[in-house]
């Protein structure tokens, strides 16, 4: 399979491969170091270089404190040499430990992240989620020392509203700071007004770059859940996504997915991340995988070509 074309993260220098690994699984349903290392010499390997990660991952799972995730990748960097390979990014400000964005927050929590992935710099350093109690110009302002200290390479925002962001590159204009290059919204082929109404627009008009979570929602765009009793392939949340989307909608678009997949001789999971990779204002996709024979099935959506008509049948199932 040939390497997928690269494409730029917002105006940063930096580019990515159009499918990000999502490390929220490191420390949760891949809990060691061997397992997390063979995942991500599968994603280098096959030519991508986009690693998505947050301090608070995965503080969810019982027994965790957060970090384990940074932690996992931090040892297989070490270990691997292939620190030149990846595009690092992480989060901060969800973490019960190192809450919000405040400059003291940031500045010691991107010193904690460091020292758990055992490198000197991070590609791409995001605001979690946003916090109004802080200023700003007062978080950029942090973010901007950081990438004068040579700690950070460019900065993201994750889960912003399209005001607050617009309201961010506005400060970050009139004042001479970083602007946020990448935001990192929830959007998929069922979720798509919350993105494609307001944010969609914005990002297109700013050229920042789009790395969608949640890209398969949570596992049902994969075909796994098509009825009630399905619940049971996940005990961490299959109830939870069968009570989401397996409704009316959901199931005209696992129907639509099954016939564009037949005809491609692909996967649901492929082609709903192919429909997401068309998009011309998504950048990289994140996708998680517990094991290399998902992450395999993934990768291939890169390469995968959606025709027109196919394209087509998929929005008109899922409108937003």
């Amino acid at each position: 399979m040939s390497k997928p074309i690269q494409r730029p993260l917002g105006a940063s220098g930096l580019t990515v491969a159009p499918l990000a690994l999502g490390g929220n699984v490191f420390g949760w349903s891949v809990k060691d170091a061997a397992g997390a290392g063979k995942l991500l010499d599968a994603f280098v390997e096959g030519g991508f270089n986009l690693i998505d990660t947050a301090d608070v991952y995965p503080a969810w799972v019982p027994g965790n404190r957060g970090g384990e995730s940074e932690a996992l990748i931090g040892q297989w960097l070490k270990t691997s040499g292939k620190r030149d390979q990846v595009v690092l990014a992480t989060k901060v400000a969800k973490w019960g430990e190192r809450p919000g964005l405040s400059p003291d927050n940031i500045e010691a929590a991107v010193d904690d992240s460091l020292r758990r992935l055992q490198t000197d710099y991070i590609d791409l350093y995001q605001a979690h989620e946003d916090d109004t109690s802080i200023p700003l110009e007062a978080t950029l302002g942090a973010f901007s020392r950081l990438i004068q200290k040579g700690k950070v390479r460019a900065i993201g925002a994750s889960n912003y509203s399209a005001e607050r962001l617009a309201e961010a590159f506005k400060v970050s204009k009139e004042q001479g700071l970083p602007r946020y290059e990448s935001l990192q919204p929830e959007y998929n082929l069922y979720d798509r007004a919350g993105y494609e109404d307001e944010l969609e627009p914005l990002v297109k008009a700013e050229k920042i770059a789009v790395i969608s979570y949640y890209a398969l929602a949570s596992g049902f765009l994969s075909g796994k859940y098509r009825q009630e009793s399905d619940a049971a392939k996940s005990a961490a949340r299959g109830a939870q996504v069968v009570k989401r989307y397996l409704n009316p909608r959901g199931k005209a678009i696992l129907a639509a997915l099954d016939e564009v997949a037949a005809a491609q001789r692909a996967t649901l999971a492929q082609v709903a991340l192919a429909w997401l990779m068309a998009r011309d204002s998504v950048t990289a996709p994140i996708a998680s995988a517990s094991s290399v024979e998902q992450l395999q099935d993934i990768m291939k959506a890169a390469a995968l070509q959606l025709t027109a008509d196919q394209l087509q049948a998929l929005d008109q199932a899922s409108p937003g």
